[in-house]
């Protein structure tokens, strides 16, 4: 297993902001400690941003005209953002290779559509790029089908934006639905397969609906998955609790990786103080079947 990690994510912040430097910077010091691997990525080319973006969109980050409550125009945010979603390509070609990767890195995306907030909703919810796209949309260069498993307490719905109705992309989404952000992903789409609860349904049923997701993956048979991984389905996180154990990521991890396909993931959310237990249980899951 390879983590793709680069302390200038760590740079930026908001004091109010739930999306804070702390967590990632916690999770790096744990998977430093347990004898992980680290590689340095460098930020995506800019025409990279435009297999997930159109050209005004990313303009408005760049130009700082983009303005969002949940998502601000922080200084040198387009910088931070594109080295973020250079991470997910760098993870996506360590993959490629036949390691097992993981992008520990700062914003996340899965929330950020085509022209940026994405199926309606009323704020990007911390993204700026979806890097999982971005990642997803560069491996269609070199193999024929990619599965994305979205594991993030928020349904992906920038990513299901972007995706929607291609046949060489599988988007299965796992996440709370209702009276939450984004307020998508109630039903499923052509090729975006969405499976919404209403309530914290625990470890049995989450991993039972996982394999569920997971066997319409092995009938795609695809050539490389993404996993868009958010631990905000933790019992304790503040803002999008499904009600699973730190030991269940690592279960989640086994499964996918059980499908005996290449594999990269990408951090999306994940609040709570359990989040550097909930990533390591997940990576090490995820690189032992």
């Amino acid at each position: 297993m390879i983590v793709v990690f680069s302390g200038k994510c760590l740079d930026y912040w908001a004091p109010w902001h739930p999306e804070s430097p702390d967590r990632v910077f916690l999770a790096h010091r744990m998977l430093r400690e347990k004898g992980f691997s680290f590689v340095t990525p460098e930020p995506c080319d800019e025409d990279d941003l435009y297999l997930a973006h159109s050209r005004e969109y990313v303009e408005s980050i760049r130009s700082g005209r983009m303005t969002d409550v949940d998502t601000p125009s922080l200084p040198g945010i387009y910088d931070y953002a594109k080295l973020s979603a250079g991470a997910a390509v760098k993870s996506m070609e360590i993959a490629l290779e036949g390691e097992m990767s993981f992008s520990l890195m700062r914003p996340p995306g899965h929330h950020a559509g085509i022209d940026g907030r994405a199926l309606g909703a009323m704020s990007l919810g911390f993204c700026y790029f979806n890097n999982i796209a971005v990642a997803c949309r560069r491996a269609l260069n070199q193999v024929e089908k990619v599965a994305i498993v979205d594991i993030d307490g928020h349904h992906g719905n920038g990513t299901q934006e972007i995706f929607v109705g291609r046949t060489d992309v599988l988007f299965v989404s796992l996440h709370r639905y209702g009276f939450i952000y984004p307020g998508t992903g109630g039903g499923s789409e052509m090729n975006c397969l969405n499976y919404p609860f209403r309530y914290a349904i625990g470890d049995e049923e989450y991993l039972a609906t996982l394999e569920t997701g997971l066997k319409e993956v092995a009938r795609f048979d695809p050539d490389l998955i993404g996993v868009s991984a958010g631990f905000d389905t933790h019992r304790y996180d503040p803002y999008c609790s499904l009600g699973l154990g730190e030991d269940t990521y690592a279960e989640i991890g086994r499964m996918i990786s059980r499908l005996e396909v290449r594999t990269f993931a990408v951090l999306e959310g994940g609040y709570g103080r359990y989040f550097p237990e909930c990533v390591y249980k997940f990576l090490t899951g995820l690189d032992h079947a």
